[in-house]
């Protein structure tokens, strides 16, 4: 049975684990030694058959390693490759960077790292689990320094998105594409202790233990940086550390009492009682053996009294045979009855003493059963509370994965965006609705200054924002959701409206001018100059010098937000005031754009 169930039935797990910290031509990483060493001690705990943890790696180490793990992976069930230390992207494609890379332009990136599908391709014969964990979304050291020798060639901020084409394969990051990771300000980064902490919890999916990873990190940096899994697995739980079975059934602390009261009441003797009182002074069974202790000395009681009994009737018997004399006899008749009142009064004190007995083995009995039946509640309740917290730890994790889905930004915007701010609830209300107004008047949906007062003019802005955004924001109160949704807007959203005569170009409204013999019509077009009628000679007039005056004017440049716009030039819409519509002064059934105060 020993060799049946031995570990050589167990699956085999090998792992190869990189720190690189001294960098010789770049700052040296306090953290990348110290997490490999710690995430090295975690597997080995763990149980892993091969466990190699290799600290500083040049390129030319790195790649014998790799080389030589990957002989190692051909016979392996489980393979993992834990990296920390400096990476880059470059077209698209991650890059690990070793101790000894000086990357003086962007063409030694591929002669002097090391490509991550490397990786890939030495934990390709593992034939249950490939595992790829990169601590390397830090800061590119080289980014300053290194030449362009294509102004096209994109070197992005962090780590490029990965999708394995294997099988069963899985890379995690230490922060999602297009940013950076944090060292933290302890010994070990905030990745490194995550990843201690829930991947060799036995039993556990992989996929949940990163997801308790992407927690913790986000808590410990303000939700300033998450981690993030690739790839996929099957529908069966794939845990690091596989969960222990039960050797045997849970002994009952009480099963060997029980036991021994149950021999002794077959026995049903004073020593056997006495015998159990002795290993057993206490308790609930101590008491019910005492009870029977009771019932014993009660039937030793009786039976002692009617030997008395019987003995005195003999003596009674014996003197009346010999004619005794008359005072012996009357003496040996009350000793007869005496001893019978005694046996009638034993007999009732056993049938008491056996009821008592009886009623308490009845209690034991009832109790025993109360107690069987709330062990059987309790493990059917823990069994409950069990299912439906992991119930619920799915659900939420599907609801808070597809908001972040829906909220992804394009590729091409990942590699410019920068990491989110902390998060708005550490803002008081004033400084969250100012926060709010400064990305309204950013956008172009607010021309009005960032105050901190949520009036009608802020609530008509954020309404703009949702038309144009596609957004559906409760307009009468900033919240940190509309906070998240502007910041993720890189330029204007709303449109730039602009007022008789001018014309939107870029983000400023500059005055129409037509050549001559033409002027600006209704339509805001240039249009041909029409013979003056004698009716609206006085009307004509008055356009033209407005017309004149608005030329010698000059043009007045907008920023952003709400304009408004005449012959006198351009301005931002008052605050209270809402840009609308009007008639025009020569031609009633024209509208203008115009400035409303309530």
């Amino acid at each position: 049975m020993g060799l049946a169930c031995g570990p050589a039935h167990a699956d085999r797990r090998v792992a190869l684990i990189i720190g690189n910290s001294a960098y010789k031509s770049a700052p040296k990483l306090g953290n990348p030694v110290n997490d490999a060493t710690l995430v090295g001690g975690m597997f080995k705990k763990a149980g892993f058959d091969s466990v190699d943890v290799r600290l500083d790696l040049s390129a030319s180490e790195m790649r014998r390693m790799l080389r030589e793990f990957a002989g190692r992976t051909r016979d392996a069930d489980m393979a993992v490759i834990y990296y920390a230390g400096h990476g880059i992207e470059l077209d698209g494609n991650n890059y690990l960077i070793p101790t000894d890379a000086t990357l003086e332009t962007d063409g030694d990136v591929l002669d002097e790292t090391i490509p991550v599908e490397r990786a890939l391709f030495a934990v390709e014969p593992a034939k249950q689990l490939r595992l790829i964990i990169l601590d390397a979304c830090r800061d590119n050291p080289f980014a300053k320094t290194m030449k362009r020798t294509l102004a096209s060639r994109a070197i992005g901020r962090g780590l490029a998105k990965v999708e394995p084409t294997s099988p069963n394969t899985m890379i995690a990051f230490a922060a999602k594409a297009g940013s950076t990771a944090s060292d933290g300000d302890a010994r070990n980064s905030p990745f490194a202790t995550a990843l201690v902490e829930h991947l060799p919890k036995p039993g556990l999916d992989l996929r949940k233990a990163f997801g308790f990873v992407r927690d913790d990190v986000l808590k410990t940096t303000g939700y300033k940086q998450e981690p993030y899994v690739y790839g996929s697995l099957g529908g069966d739980d794939v845990p690091l550390v596989a969960k222990q079975a039960p050797t045997g059934p849970q002994a009952n602390p009480q099963e060997a009492v029980r036991r021994d009261y149950e021999l002794a009441l077959q026995l049903a003797t004073r020593d056997a009682w006495e015998a159990f009182l002795a290993a057993y002074p206490d308790g609930f069974y101590a008491n019910l053996a005492k009870g029977q202790l009771n019932k014993i000395a009660a039937e030793e009681t009786r039976a002692s009294a009617e030997q008395k009994a019987k003995t005195a009737e003999q003596e009674k018997t014996r003197l009346i045979a010999e004619r005794a004399q008359k005072a012996e006899q009357e003496k040996a008749a009350a000793a007869a009855k005496a001893a019978e009142e005694a046996r009638i009064a034993a007999e009732k004190q056993k049938q008491i003493e056996q009821a008592r007995a009886e009623a308490a083995e009845q209690q034991r009995k009832v109790a025993e059963a109360a107690a069987a039946k709330a062990l059987a509640e309790k493990q059917a309740a823990e069994k409950a509370k069990a299912e439906l917290a992991a119930r619920q730890a799915a659900e939420k994790a599907e609801q808070t994965a597809k908001p972040a889905a829906d909220r992804q930004m394009p590729e091409v915007e990942k590699k410019v965006a920068a990491l989110s701010p902390a998060p708005a609830s550490t803002l008081s209300a004033a400084e969250l609705t100012k926060s709010v107004q400064s990305e309204l008047r950013r956008v172009g949906c607010l021309s009005a200054s960032a105050d901190g007062d949520w009036n009608v003019t802020s609530q008509r802005s954020l309404a703009l924002f949702n038309k144009y955004a596609g957004t559906q924001f409760d307009a009468k109160l900033a919240s940190t959701d509309a906070l998240d949704a502007l910041k993720a807007k890189p330029g204007r959203v709303c449109p730039l409206v602009c007022n008789f005569g001018f014309k939107a170009d870029g983000d400023q409204c500059v005055k129409i001018t037509c050549r001559a013999g033409y002027r600006v019509g209704d339509d805001n077009e240039c249009e041909k100059v029409q013979e003056k009628k004698p009716v609206a000679r006085e009307d004509s007039r008055r356009r033209d010098q407005d017309r004149k005056q608005s030329e010698a004017a000059p043009t007045a440049p907008q920023a952003s937000g709400q304009m408004i716009c005449n012959a006198a030039g351009c301005r931002p819409i008052a605050k209270g005031c809402r840009l609308g519509t009007a008639n025009h002064p020569s031609n009633p059934a024209a509208k203008i754009p115009a400035e409303i105060c309530n």
